[in-house]
Formats: C-alpha cells, sequence, structure tokens
C-alpha cells in the first residue's frame, strides 16, 4: 500500500504513550475481528467459560518495552521505530477512511462523525469496560471509539497467516465500517433483533452485521483506489487472505476440532471473502443493505 507521505488523522489516541483516553460506563462491545477469533475458539469448547480463555491468545509484546495499562496511571513508555512507522501508519488509514466516508455522507445528506481510534498497550479501561488486547480491535458503540493494541498485527501476521500492510488496512476499515453501523442505526436495530430471538437466529444475525461490515470495508478500498490509487500489486490479495484465515470454519479447522455453523458469529472464510470483494467491485454503500434482506443459508 502506497502510504507514506500522506495525510495523518488527527483523531488517533496513543495511550500507550502516556496520553489520556476516554473512560466510562460499561456498554456493549461493537464486534471486531480480534473478537471474533476468541469468541469462535470459545464456542468450540462446548460451553466454556470466556474469561477461562483469554490467558491462551496473549498478544505478543512489543519491542521490549513495559506494557502500559491505558488510562489506569500505569508507567508509560517511548514507542520503539517500528511502533512509531506503525502509528503513522494507523494514522494514514484513519485518515484515510475519513477522506471517503465524509463525501459519501454527504451525498446521503448527512454529516459524518469522525471515531477516535486509541491505541493501548496490553489492556484499556474503554466505555465498554475493561479490555485486554487478548479480544483484538474492537469498537465500542457506547463511546463511538475504536481500540487498537498494534501487538495485533503481529499476531494477525504470525498466528493467522494474514501478512502485509493492506491486511492490516483491511483491520482498520472493518472497525470503521463498525462505527458507521453504529451511527445509521444498524447496530442498535441488531441489537433490538437479538434481543426477542434465540442463539441460533443471534448468532445469524451476528454474522450478517460482520459481513456487512466487510462489504463497507470492501467499499472503503474501492473509493480509496479510486481516488488516491493507493493499490499496490498483491494488496488487494492480501485483504482477501486476511478476511479467508479469520472466517469461523477456518478458525475452527485451526483449533482441530468439528465445524460447527450453528455456533457461527462472523461468517465463514468465503463469504467473508464474498461480501469484502462485493463491497470492492460496486463501491455502493447502500446496495450493501440488501444483506440483512437475505436468508442466512443465501449468505
Amino acid at each position: 500500500m502506497k502510504w507514506k507521505g500522506r495525510r495523518q488523522s488527527e483523531n488517533v489516541v496513543d495511550l500507550g504513550s502516556g496520553e489520556k483516553g476516554p473512560r466510562g460506563k460499561k456498554a456493549a462491545v461493537g464486534g471486531g475481528i480480534g473478537v471474533m477469533i476468541i469468541a469462535a475458539i470459545a464456542l468450540l469448547m462446548n460451553g466454556g467459560d470466556l474469561t477461562q480463555l483469554l490467558s491462551l491468545f496473549t498478544s505478543q509484546a512489543q519491542g521490549g518495552g513495559t506494557q502500559t495499562q491505558a488510562g489506569g496511571g500505569s508507567d508509560v513508555r517511548e514507542n520503539t521505530p517500528k511502533e512509531e512507522e506503525l502509528l503513522a501508519f494507523v494514522k494514514t488509514v484513519l485518515a484515510d477512511t475519513e477522506d471517503v466516508w465524509i463525501p459519501i455522507f454527504e451525498s446521503m445528506g448527512k454529516r459524518y462523525e469522525l471515531p477516535v481510534l486509541n491505541r493501548f498497550i496490553g489492556n484499556v479501561d474503554s466505555a465498554c469496560g475493561y479490555q485486554t488486547s487478548d479480544v483484538g480491535p474492537f469498537y465500542c458503540g457506547a463511546d463511538k471509539n475504536i481500540y487498537l493494541d498494534l501487538a495485533f498485527f503481529d499476531d494477525l501476521d504470525k498466528r493467522h497467516d494474514a501478512a502485509g500492510d493492506f491486511a492490516q488496512a483491511y483491520v482498520i476499515a472493518h472497525e470503521v465500517a463498525h462505527h458507521i453501523q453504529n451511527i445509521l442505526g444498524i447496530s442498535s436495530k441488531v441489537g433490538m433483533q437479538k434481543q426477542r430471538s434465540d442463539e441460533r437466529v443471534r448468532n445469524q444475525l451476528s454474522v450478517r452485521q460482520e459481513l456487512h461490515a466487510d462489504y463497507l470495508a470492501g467499499v472503503w478500498t474501492h473509493h480509496i483506489q479510486a481516488t488516491k490509487n493507493v493499490l499496490e500489486p498483491g494488496d488487494l490479495e492480501e485483504a482477501l487472505n486476511a478476511a479467508w484465515q479469520i472466517g469461523d470454519d477456518t478458525l475452527q479447522k485451526r483449533a482441530g476440532v468439528r465445524v460447527r455453523p450453528h455456533a457461527f458469529t462472523h461468517g465463514t472464510s468465503a463469504q467473508r471473502q464474498k461480501w469484502f470483494k462485493a463491497g470492492f467491485l460496486s463501491g455502493d454503500m447502500n446496495a450493501g443493505l440488501q444483506l440483512y434482506e437475505l436468508q442466512y443459508s443465501k449468505l
């Protein structure tokens, strides 16, 4: 991805280097790619307690530095050169999402409310409660913030075989898509449907929401390529590979257990690729809303 030398967003807070971030009331955490990884494995364990499994997924520490409890008064440290470069990349990608979604929302007669992306190390006290880096990147609907531990990018590469800067950009675009779902009222609609549904239907609704986020990430890719020509050879394949590697069925197979479709919460590898690619080819965010009209078996 061609990203160096371009505008960087001012809406990134580096909690890991001591900047103060939001704290507050607990609320439901918006689904994220990392959350899916943990949730899928938990479902494989015959109903095991998720909190007992988190220790299995400790993210790799970065650069030999001390981990920081963001917003909690712990010691802070200087970023390594690698972290500084990753932060610059994250700021550039977030700026690219702003540059795409602001005019799209304007064309709809709406205002795009910019999300804040918080970089943390190890753990964070968010408006959605205390979270560790084990959950991976996540979106918190309560404060409309995205949370990301940069160590997840190493995890994406080494544990999930999804290397590449555009695989990382896909992760960010996916979390921004959850923000779009939130401000458009889609998340609240899904939440109300879940309240009156059984577990099987709740899982299907989660799959639809996650696949729609993949579709929106594809829409963003379409527009950022059309306006800034940022893609390099292999970039699109990196995003598609990332979508495949974090599909529910692939995660279950990697865990060495049989595939359990009724437990899917984010969609199969093929579905995730399908809807990201559909968004990329169409570039039409409204067309993705048909996802909610499809029968689950046709996703």
